[in-house]
């Protein structure tokens, strides 16, 4: 108990080590991911009191409020709604056992001590969530043209306007026309909505 007291005070607790992928399914948060939907870790970070999880869908925390507390919270960042940004590495100093892995998701901060003798998988975290921020940034505008564009074609045809008894008594080819135009619309959308990042985490993993 002595121990677990001293390392919490001098924050050795805190250092986390990159789990290899042969152990994720010994980790606790391996039973929350989504298997069944095709859920995939890529790394976990693991310390005394917590967990922390990168999958091709979402960041997922596994938070322990202490290293000897067993209470935990369990929180998850999918990508869809939480684009990765202003991600960092504070590497080491001559003391410290550590480097920072650090980045935001939706607005909220989050600051990862890891051991420095992994520095080699956390520059490969690093590069895989600096590309996911740039492809999320990238569907962000994608969706904005989509929508100017969309918006556009509508408007040519003055239908918002319209009362409903009005547009269903148009002739069939602009309700058809209409039709098409909304189903591309939407089409083009999943097409661009493309959340699922194992790719990403793939070219990125080291062997």
């Amino acid at each position: 108990m002595f121990k677990s007291f001293a390392s919490d005070a001098l924050g050795l607790s805190d250092i986390g080590k990159i789990i290899p992928p042969s152990q994720f399914n010994q980790t606790d948060i391996d039973d929350y991911i989504f298997h069944e939907d095709n859920e995939k870790i890529y790394f976990v970070i693991k310390s005394k009191s917590d967990e922390y999880c990168f999958t091709n869908l979402a960041f997922i925390h596994l938070d322990g409020q202490s290293a000897t507390s067993k209470k935990r919270l369990l929180k998850r960042y999918p990508y869809r709604h939480y684009a990765p940004s202003d991600v960092m590495i504070e590497t080491a100093g001559t003391m410290d056992l550590d480097v920072e892995l650090k980045f935001s998701l939706g607005g909220m901060a989050f600051s990862i001590d890891i051991d420095k003798a992994q520095i080699e998988g956390v520059r490969d975290i690093y590069k895989a969530l600096s590309a996911i921020a740039d492809k999320c940034a990238t569907i962000k505008q994608n969706e904005h043209i989509l929508n100017k564009s969309f918006d556009s074609v509508v408007g040519m045809f003055g239908l918002k306007a319209l009362p409903e008894t009005v547009i269903l008594n148009l002739p069939d080819i602009i309700n058809q026309t209409t039709h098409q135009v909304e189903s591309s619309y939407h089409e083009r959308l999943l097409h661009i909505r493309q959340y699922d990042f194992g790719a990403v985490f793939e070219h990125y993993l080291r062997g």
